[in-house]
């Protein structure tokens, strides 16, 4: 039998405490608490965007895995035929369904689909499988199965049940062997707007949520290839929600909630025994979007209502530390604006449309609202502050370049004492009350650092490097960060603020301009921006107090964007491209486990 060390290359090493220069998954002896120990990265699920529909619609249906998927039908104005295929990145329009309609079911994979059922075809007993290429009709439901029955199997040998037959909830079942359908035993409960998870078994799915008797249902049922069994119930009920997986392996996401209707993002993974809140959806809130993916550890949402939705979100389990998922979108695109405030309660302002806009827009950890804007429209302008209810701007651009500040109040904005260098593209770090502003354009490149306390501004030492376009972090007007930006060429050069003096430390392992950051001088992300030769980047880099590292990138590469939070929980929102954009950042650390056997 093989040793540690003939395994890993090392000996187990003894270490009293906490052996911090552990490496993910090396195993140590604490000799304090003579137990055996080892760390890990913390992994979470989360959500992340896809690539975008080409047609906008809801009430469509999938079919297939996250990375080979199948999107068709729906409804966005009028029914739809349209069907695209989903790569894992993008969706690529394919040949059209023979009959146009929607609220129908699907299931198969992205080469062998089947869609049946519906409203919007005569009888909504139609049936239609894929081949890779074109769809073909083929014999029909025994019943009329409207406004989203139940979907499983595959295009040879399938499941349908529920739905209503027009004015009547419908509890029928039928198995489809390829060439007929066959009517078995009834669900439990007549209903529709059901979810789905029968990923490629005709004999196993589970049916979730859906409106029946009462207005909205938890009920789950197993079906085992003969018999509709009550299970443990979803814990969120809803109508219209998406699902995919398995009968052991499930996902079930968005929907619509109880009365009065409101949709939500709730997202629930199912283990074969029972529902587990698991994180909600972070884009649009959405129902009857469609859903496809083999368990409840890789799937996809995509389209929905309300209006003809084109966004795709991919659900993946086993996150690593450090990642990116989306957030409730701007509602108004822009780039060149300022941030503040923390990943839970954030505040968007200003920027470029173009031209420069006056927009604010308070976050909520979910969702924009439209406030009162800045009493002036600019564009590459400065942001600090605490939360959403207290903030500073100042700097930017008019035409021309101006000093004015102005603070935030929860409900209004108010000029206050300008800065003493009128200034744009600008570093800026602290709160409403104590802030500090430093380098940016005048129109020439400056170093100069201001101090805010909460009245007026001081001049003080300046940067070492003169540049534009950088990023700052930092809590106070005492302790600051600033990295990145131009000077004239691009840089990757980090300074630390002690209150007094600007000190050069390590620098980023990327240079890049037009950056955002967030956290603090001893604990800051620096995300985002543009590197030579003018490409926008995904990469996420964070200070540890003496080094940058490399951690989890986001998802859309992009410059010119704003940041809010700390590193361990930041936000970034708005920029070129993907203008209305938000991503959060979660960082939940590393976690030390003892052996107990």
């Amino acid at each position: 039998m093989a040793t540690y060390k003939e395994v890993n290359g090392t000996a187990v090493q003894n270490f009293a405490g906490d052996y911090t220069g552990a490496v993910d998954g090396e195993l140590w002896y604490n000799s304090t608490a003579t137990t055996f120990q080892y760390k890990f990265g913390a992994t979470t699920g989360a959500w992340s965007t896809g690539g975008n529909l080409n047609t906008g619609r809801g009430q469509l249906a999938g079919a297939g895995t996250q990375t080979a998927a199948l999107g068709f039908n729906g409804y966005g104005n009028n029914a739809k035929v349209d069907t695209e295929a989903y790569n894992g990145t993008s969706w690529t329009e394919l040949n059209n369904m023979g009959t146009s309609r929607y609220d129908l079911a699907g299931t198969g994979s992205q080469t062998a689909a089947l869609g049946f059922g519906g409203g919007g075809a005569p009888t909504g007993r139609l049936n239609e499988t894929w081949n890779g290429t074109n769809w073909a009709e083929v014999n029909d439901l025994n019943t009329i199965h409207r406004n989203s029955p139940f979907g499983g199997g595959t295009n040879t040998a399938a499941i349908c049940a529920g739905g209503t037959t027009g004015p009547s909830f419908n509890a029928d079942t039928e198995l489809w062997n390829g060439t007929n359908w066959t009517s078995v035993n009834n669900l439990n409960g007549a209903r529709q707007s059901i979810g789905s998870a029968g990923y490629g078994s005709q004999t196993a799915g589970l049916a979730f949520g859906g409106e029946g008797a009462s207005p909205n249902k938890n009920e789950t049922e197993l079906w085992n290839g003969t018999n509709w069994t009550e299970v443990n119930n979803l814990n969120t009920g809803r109508i219209g929600v998406a699902g995919a997986g398995t009968s052991t392996s499930a996902i079930a996401a968005g929907g619509e909630g109880a009365s009065p209707p409101a949709k939500v993002t709730a997202a629930e993974s199912w283990n074969g025994t029972s529902w587990t809140t698991v994180a909600s959806l972070t884009g649009v809130i959405r129902d009857r979007a469609a859903g496809a993916g083999a368990n409840n550890t890789s799937a996809l949402v995509f389209g929905g209502s309300p209006g003809a939705l084109t966004a795709t979100e991919e659900w993946n389990t086993g996150v690593a530390v450090g990642a990116w998922s989306t957030g409730g979108n701007l509602n108004t695109g822009r780039k060149n604006l300022a941030g503040a405030g923390t990943q839970t309660a954030a505040l968007a302002f200003g920027g470029s449309i173009p031209p420069g806009t006056g927009a604010t827009e308070s976050y909520n950890g979910s969702s924009w609202t439209e406030v009162n804007d800045l009493n002036t429209a600019r564009s590459l302008l400065a942001g600090v502050g605490a939360n959403n209810t207290a903030a500073l701007a100042f700097g930017g651009q008019i035409l021309p370049i101006t000093a004015v500040t102005e603070t935030w109040n929860g409900t209004n904005w108010t000029e206050v004492n300008d800065l003493n260098t009128a200034r744009r593209e600008l570093g800026a770090a602290g709160t409403s009350t104590s802030a500090l502003a430093f380098g940016g354009d005048t129109p020439s490149l400056t170093a100069n650092t201001e101090k805010y306390n909460g009245t007026n501004w001081t001049e003080v030492n300046n940067l070492n490097t003169a540049r534009e376009t950088l990023a700052g972090a930092g809590a106070t007007n005492t302790a600051a960060l600033a990295f990145g930006g131009q000077a004239p060429s691009i840089t990757a050069a980090t300074e630390i603020w002690n209150g007094t003096n600007w000190t050069e430390v390590n620098d980023l392992n990327q240079s890049r301009k037009s950056l955002a950051g967030a956290g603090t001088n001893t604990s800051a992300l620096a995300f985002g921006g543009n590197f030579p030769p003018s490409a926008e980047t995904t990469l996420t880099e964070k200070w540890n107090g003496t080094n940058w590292t490399e951690v989890g990138d986001m998802s859309i590469a992009k410059e010119l964007l704003a940041g809010a939070g700390a590193s361990t929980a930041a936000l970034a929102f708005g920029g070129d491209p993907g203008a209305t954009l938000t991503e959060e950042f979660t960082d939940p650390g590393i976690i030390t486990k003892t052996l107990t056997s």
